[in-house]
């Protein structure tokens, strides 16, 4: 399979779930400004894509962590028992956090195509 990546977009990986499913990873262009975590999702669907989840943000941080600020960037994933928090990881140490999604973070997009 060839897969075709449009100007600026940044092939990351591949990664296959618990289930035997999988998606390519695929890096968007632009880096969206602090916003609230619904703001941010609402970014990423408007440039064709979504947040990265948590298994995707650890490995964009592995694989290119230059192409973040060293700074907090929200994931798609809200946190399981409580819906008014979602998680996010900062790209200075690796970690990753839950919050309020009222907080004010940064957004980088991904696409994904199944395998």
């Amino acid at each position: 399979m060839t897969i075709e990546l449009n100007e600026g977009e940044i092939y990351v990986g591949a990664i296959i779930g618990p289930d035997g499913n999988g998606n390519h990873i695929i890096l968007l262009p632009g880096d969206n400004d602090d916003a609230d975590w619904k703001t941010q999702m609402e970014w990423a669907k408007s440039i064709g894509g979504d947040l990265p989840d948590r298994v995707e943000l650890a490995l964009l941080y592995k694989r290119h962590p230059e192409q973040f600020k060293k700074d907090a960037y929200w994931s798609n994933e809200e946190h399981a028992s409580a819906s008014d928090y979602a998680w996010y990881q900062y790209f200075f140490n690796g970690y990753q956090y839950c919050s309020s999604k009222d907080i004010m973070l940064r957004a980088r997009a991904v696409r994904r195509l199944v395998i």
